[in-house]
C-alpha cells in the first residue's frame, strides 16, 4: 500500500458498505454511480485488496471490507469531532439563502442580532439542490429550501426542520389581465402557461413543486429556458415572454410588476432549515431561534384553510391527510388567510 488514505474515498466506502448498493449510496452521496465506482475502485487498488464482491444481483463485503469498515467508522468519527472541536464555535457559519429577498436572509439577519459575534457568512446559490452538493463536500453549513422534490432521496447524514409555510404567488406585468384581481383562483390557471423555471438545475426541488401544482390544476408549464438569475433579469424575462412567473408570496418586485397571491385553494411552499445532524455551532442555534421568533410573530406555520401541497411534503412534514385539499373552497377563508399576510408584509414594509 502506498500513499495516505483519503478521507473522502472512506466516506464513500462506508456509504456503499452500509447501503450494499451502489445506486443507493450513489443516491445518498449525491454523487454519480460511475464516479462511486470509480473511487471504489482507486481505494481497492491503493489497499490492495478487494473490499466488495459484486455480482448483477448483489453487493457484499469481503473480508478485508469488513476489517476497514470498522477502521474507516473509527477514522471519520474522529476526524469529524476533531474538526468541530477545534474549528468549531469561533469559526464563521457559512449559510445558503437561495436568493435576496426571501425569508431566510430575515432569519440570518435576526440571528446576527442575538449573536453579533459570531459570523454568519451568507451565500446565494439558488436552489437547495445545487446547496446540498457544498453542504455534504463541507462547502456550507447551513442551508433553506424544499427539502422534498430533489430527484433523490434526502440525504440520512442531514438534518432538517421546517420553519414556514409561505403562499405561492403569481409575478405578473402590471398589464396582464391576472393583475386586475386581488388574488388568482387556481381554476383561472386552467389552460394557461406559467413559468416554473423548469430547466433550472440548481432548483430541481422547485421545479418539481411547481409542475406538480400546475398538474394539479389544468395549468401548463412553459418551456425550459435558462434561469432568470436576481430580480432585474427576472423582469427583463418577465416583459419579454408576458408569461406568469410562480413565485412566493413575499419577495422583491420592481415597478410595472406586481405580486399576486394565489388561493382556493392556496399552494403553499415548505421552508426548511438543513444542515448535518451533528452540526453545533451558536450561529445554529441562533438561526433556530431567530426562525421561531419569526414564525410566532408572523404566524409562519399557520395552516390556511385547505392549503395545496404536493404529497411527498404532506407525508414529510406529518400533515393529517385532510389537510391536503386540492379543489375549490369557499373563498372566504382564504381571503381572510390572504389579508392577514398581506398586512404582515405591509408591517414589514413599514419598519
Amino acid at each position: 500500500m502506498a500513499g495516505e488514505l483519503d478521507l473522502r474515498l472512506l466516506r464513500h466506502f462506508v456509504a456503499v458498505a452500509e447501503e450494499l448498493h451502489f445506486t443507493r449510496a450513489a443516491a445518498r452521496l449525491y454523487v454519480a454511480q460511475q464516479a462511486l465506482s470509480r473511487d471504489i475502485g482507486r481505494l481497492e487498488r491503493q489497499l490492495g485488496v478487494r473490499l466488495f464482491t459484486r455480482t448483477t444481483r448483489r453487493v457484499a463485503l469481503t473480508t478485508e471490507g469488513e476489517r476497514l469498515l470498522v477502521r474507516a467508522r473509527e477514522l471519520l468519527a474522529l476526524h469529524d469531532q476533531t474538526i468541530q472541536e477545534l474549528g468549531g464555535h469561533d469559526r464563521p457559519l457559512l449559510v445558503d439563502l437561495l436568493a435576496e429577498g426571501h425569508s431566510p436572509v430575515r432569519v440570518v439577519h435576526a440571528a446576527r442580532q442575538r449573536v453579533p459575534h459570531v459570523e454568519l457568512v451568507g451565500r446565494f446559490h439558488g436552489g437547495l439542490g445545487a446547496a446540498l452538493h457544498l453542504l455534504l463536500a463541507g462547502g456550507l453549513d447551513v442551508a433553506f429550501g424544499r427539502s422534498e422534490g430533489l430527484g433523490r432521496p434526502f440525504p440520512n447524514q442531514l438534518a432538517r426542520r421546517l420553519i414556514r409555510l409561505e403562499p405561492l404567488a403569481l409575478l405578473l406585468p402590471q398589464d396582464h389581465p391576472l393583475a386586475a384581481l386581488d388574488a388568482v383562483p387556481m381554476k383561472a390557471l386552467r389552460g394557461i402557461q406559467v413559468d416554473v423555471s423548469s430547466g433550472n438545475e440548481q432548483a430541481p426541488e422547485w421545479v418539481d413543486l411547481g409542475m406538480r401544482l400546475l398538474a394539479a390544476f389544468g395549468a401548463e408549464p412553459s418551456p425550459p429556458h435558462p434561469h432568470a438569475e436576481g430580480l432585474e433579469e427576472t423582469v427583463r424575462h418577465l416583459h419579454a415572454e408576458g408569461l406568469p412567473i410562480l413565485t412566493l408570496l413575499e419577495r422583491p418586485v420592481a415597478p410595472a410588476v406586481v405580486v399576486r397571491p394565489l388561493t382556493e385553494p392556496v399552494p403553499l411552499y415548505p421552508w426548511a432549515m438543513v444542515f448535518h445532524r451533528d452540526l453545533r455551532h451558536p450561529g445554529l442555534d441562533a438561526l433556530q431561534a431567530s426562525a421561531d421568533e419569526l414564525g410566532r410573530r408572523e404566524r409562519w406555520l399557520e395552516l390556511p384553510p385547505g392549503p395545496w401541497l404536493p404529497e411527498p411534503d404532506t407525508a414529510v412534514l406529518g400533515l393529517a391527510e385532510g389537510h391536503r385539499v386540492v379543489g375549490r373552497l369557499a373563498s372566504g377563508g382564504n381571503a381572510q388567510y390572504l389579508r392577514s399576510k398581506a398586512s404582515t408584509l405591509e408591517q414589514q414594509t413599514d419598519a
